[in-house]
This record gives C-alpha cells, sequence and structure tokens, in this order.
C-alpha cells in the first residue's frame, strides 16, 4: 500500500519510467529527487539505508538537497540537524514566531532596514507548522520514497521553459511565480509544499554557496502528480518537432521556412 503524501494523494506513479522520460526529452544533469516529511521521527528513521547527520554537523536545507541529487544519498533530518530557523520554517519543521518574522537576523546584511527584513520574512512562502517533525530527500528512482510531498528539478533556463511548456500543452494554465530574493527556497519547495502547485525559483546566493547549485540552473518543485502530464507534454511537443535542446535558426535568415514547419502554411 502507497504511503499518501501531504496533499492525500496514494497515487502509485512508476518514477523510473516518469525519469526516463524527464532525461530523454530534457536531458536533465542533475538526479529529480523527492522530499516528504514525516509525522514522527521513527517514520523518518524506517526509510530503507536513510543517512542521518550527526546533530553535532549543522547543515543547510540547501546541503541535504543537493548531496541527494548530486551523490545520490537517500537523507533524513529534523530541526535539530538544520543551521538555523530560517531553513525549518520553509519546510514546516519550525515555526514562524514573532522574532522570526521581525528579520532581526537580516537586517544591514540582505536589506538596510529592519522594516525590509521583516517584509522579506513575511512574503516567504512557508509550509505549515505542526503536523511534521522530519524530512526525508532521495532520488525519485531510488524507491525508497513512495510518494513524496513533492519533487525538484533543476534545469536550464531553456530547460525550464520546456518544462512549461509541457505542463501547459493539455489543460492550459498560465503559471506565475514568485522572487522573494535571498531564501529563494521559499519560492520552490516552500510554495509547493503550502500550495500544491509547481513552483519555479531563481535560486539564491545560499543556495549557490552552500548547495553547490550552478550558475546557468533554475529550480523547479511540483507535487508528483504534475509528473504524468509533464511527461505526457514533452512526449507530444517532442512529436510535432519542438524539442530540447533548441536549434538556434540563426539571428539574420527570415524564420518563416521553420515557422511553415511547424505551423504549415
Amino acid at each position: 500500500m502507497v504511503e499518501k503524501n501531504c496533499f492525500g494523494d496514494v497515487t502509485k506513479y512508476d518514477f523510473t519510467s516518469l525519469c526516463e522520460g524527464l532525461i530523454r526529452y530534457l536531458k536533465l544533469k542533475a538526479t529529480p529527487i523527492g522530499m516528504k516529511r514525516f509525522h514522527t521521527v521513527e517514520q523518518m528513521q524506517n526509510i530503507h539505508r536513510i543517512r542521518v547527520p550527526d546533530v553535532s554537523q549543522k547543515l543547510a536545507t540547501d546541503q541535504i538537497v543537493a548531496q541527494c541529487r548530486w551523490i545520490g544519498w537517500t537523507i533524513g533530518i529534523t530541526q535539530e540537524n538544520l543551521m538555523g530557523e530560517q531553513c525549518g520554517a520553509v519546510v514546516g519543521l519550525y515555526p514562524r514566531t514573532k522574532e522570526w518574522l521581525s528579520g532581526k537576523k537580516m537586517e544591514g546584511v540582505w536589506f538596510g532596514k529592519l522594516e525590509d527584513s521583516a517584509a522579506h520574512q513575511a512574503a516567504m512562502d512557508c509550509a505549515s507548522y505542526g503536523d511534521y517533525k522530519a524530512l526525508a530527500v532521495s532520488p525519485l528512482t531510488s524507491a525508497r520514497i513512495d510518494n513524496p510531498d513533492i519533487c525538484l528539478l533543476y534545469a536550464t533556463p531553456g530547460q525550464m521553459i520546456t518544462i512549461v511548456n509541457g505542463l501547459q500543452y493539455a489543460e492550459y494554465k498560465k503559471y506565475s511565480f514568485a522572487a522573494v530574493g535571498e531564501s529563494a527556497c521559499a519560492d520552490s519547495w516552500g510554495r509547493a509544499l503550502a500550495t500544491g502547485e509547481p513552483s519555479i525559483s531563481i535560486p539564491c546566493y545560499a543556495e549557490r554557496k552552500f548547495g553547490g547549485v550552478q550558475d546557468d540552473e533554475l529550480l523547479i518543485a511540483l507535487p508528483p502528480s504534475f509528473l504524468p502530464k509533464l511527461v505526457g507534454g514533452l512526449e507530444a511537443l517532442h512529436k510535432n518537432g519542438l524539442r530540447y535542446p533548441i536549434p538556434n535558426h540563426g539571428i539574420q535568415k527570415s524564420p518563416l521556412d521553420s515557422v511553415e514547419a511547424s505551423y504549415g502554411n
């Protein structure tokens, strides 16, 4: 029996097939990964061959995600493993306290005034606090997390617009995304956990400095229920000749012959 995720989804997804499709149509470099929260620490610890960092080694959530997507590790954490409140609040492991909302720690660093720091904290999309005590990340194809809350895909801008096009191929919807600035994980996994919607972010300074995010990478977080729709859309676009990598037509040649190939006369 598949354990439901935070959105109540109990579907058994073929993540191996879905990831094969993502890699086939997008040429992704980094491993697609899943993130799931658990009501108890014991539930997280029962995952097969999970790595739990020593609590004396405080890490950023960015680093946990990076070890998963680059090295392929399955890692579990609680708030005790995290370097501070900011990381925990985004995923719902730490409450948005009055002190946290004040933004005092960012005053004079990322923002010139305390009111600007407070406005930033208030603007962050965070998962709700109180229901979950632990979190795990794992490669989607490892089958160690059978139904993650959200999936994380790192992609270049060209790959990312192709992902959006794939999501929009059937049952079109306009997607809107935010940029909170520093703490951009709130724009990706925080927003996706809070809303259940695909959420794209421009990874921030901390994600790049501590999380190994490459200079040309964007991030999309989305519940697994969107993956079949995405891969199906990518397949349809591929059949229509709209493929990644996107070939450069040339800046001085009329686009009419290329347009005719796609749209006809």
